[in-house]
């Protein structure tokens, strides 16, 4: 037996493993967690294959699952970044688990990496699952990859620092109830699963600038109409996504 093989090597691990590490974790209690299967997975899944199959919103020329089917993309995004991680940090920071990982060798800011990491992990298992029934639902999707990618990158980085700032400045209850009520509302009035101009004018002006709507929209744009790149909707998730991650860098509370 060689000199110094039982060691102790005192000191924490690089930092891409923890990380890595972190990220896996997380993403396990996410998947774990049966609220937010619900959310994540099932609800979504569930409008898909309901307004998809019965004709209960009047989407306009085509087939509906092509209307459908880039909006409820749209709210996959949304209950993974938004309402689930809002709900999931806001009762760790109750609890004083994110404390406790905020004293450990693991940076705060890297913690914060994990998380987005572990949501954009669990947004690639949704749009697989999603993209999946739809294609059996007789989905024609048109469009470039690329476009579709910054909207949802854009559109995770939005929802994610949304869900951050509601966690990390309300009570885990509030953060619970606003999350679900916030959900609910963005769901019906978001461009999801009932088209835009349902809406009476000065309500729908009011709508169009909200992240839901232009993630909606935008993936409508291209997954559906064929457009390039929908800069508008771009700009508008640039904004949202700039305003809420640097004011939950500036208001988060870890206790």
């Amino acid at each position: 037996m060689s000199a110094g093989t039982y060691t102790p090597r005192p000191g924490a691990a690089p930092l891409a493993r923890m990380i890595t590490a972190q990220t896996a974790f997380e993403t396990k209690m996410m998947l774990r967690n049966g609220e937010q299967l619900l959310l994540t997975v099932i609800i979504p899944s569930l409008l898909l294959v309901l307004f998809s199959a019965v004709d209960i919103v009047d989407t306009g020329a085509g087939k509906s699952v092509d209307f459908l089917a880039p909006g409820i993309l749209a709210l996959a995004v949304m209950s993974t970044a938004f309402t689930g991680q809002a709900i999931a940090t806001g009762f760790e920071r109750r609890y004083g688990v994110l404390k406790r990982l905020g004293a450990s060798p693991l940076p705060r800011w890297a913690l914060m990496a994990s998380k987005t990491l572990s949501v954009l992990v669990t947004e690639v298992l949704q749009i697989v699952l999603l993209t999946v029934i739809a294609f059996a639902l007789g989905w024609s999707p048109h469009g470039g990859p690329f476009a579709v990618l910054l909207l949802l990158v854009l559109g995770t980085a939005a929802f994610s620092g949304l869900g951050l700032l509601m966690a990390g400045t309300l009570k885990a209850e509030a953060t619970l109830a606003a999350a679900n009520l916030v959900f609910l509302l963005l769901l019906v009035g978001g461009g999801v699963i009932v088209p835009m101009d349902k809406f009476p004018g000065g309500i729908r002006s009011v709508l169009d600038v909200l992240p839901i709507s232009a993630l909606s929209d935008g993936l409508r744009d291209v997954l559906q109409h064929g457009a390039s790149m929908p800069w508008g909707d771009v700009g508008i998730l640039g904004v949202w996504a700039a305003l809420a991650l640097g004011a939950a860098a500036r208001f988060f509370r870890w206790e």
